[in-house]
């Protein structure tokens, strides 16, 4: 598929599925939201932050569901789109997804670290096709920052 077919489905894609990029998310800390180098993007670990940068909090498994932490990873996926909007000014860079690495904030009985990773995942199939597919690691961990639920780090091929 080309570039060009790649872009316009997710164009396509975005707006069928009614999600309006939002802005740029900014980092927490002392880092930046991405970097590039050579046809590599990498994306900073992104949370579950809506429109009004409000983060979804909570331990999965405890007073968070497996449905509410898969539209939080889900909704991560919108934010890591909304970066690779603005570092490469559109889409249509993309070629491909490579690589999800992420994080559950779990209780310690909780086990579908990966159905939870799959909001994002899925997303991401939906935007881009089979340019979306990708390697991935989906870890439980005892806590992440602000108690965020859900946290998400990338890397795309750009050209």
């Amino acid at each position: 598929m080309s570039v060009s077919s790649i872009h316009h489905l997710a164009d396509k894609r975005l707006a069928e599925l009614g999600i309006v990029l939002p802005p740029l998310p900014q980092p927490m800390a002392n880092y930046v939201p991405f970097t590039i180098s050579g046809n590599l993007l990498f994306i900073s670990g992104q949370g579950p932050r809506t429109v009004d940068q409000r983060f979804m909090t909570g331990k999965v498994g405890r007073e968070i569901t497996l449905d509410e932490a898969y539209a939080h990873a889900r909704l991560v996926g919108i934010n890591i789109l909304s970066v690779v909007q603005h570092a490469q000014n559109e889409l249509s860079t993309v070629r491909r997804v490579l690589k999800l690495t992420g994080f559950v904030n779990a209780s310690d009985d909780f086990r579908e670290h990966p159905k939870v990773i799959n909001g994002c995942s899925d997303l991401l199939v939906e935007v881009f096709g089979d340019a979306g597919r990708h390697a991935r690691s989906a870890i439980g961990v005892s806590s992440l920052p602000g108690n965020i639920t859900v946290e998400v780090e990338a890397i795309f091929e750009v050209g």
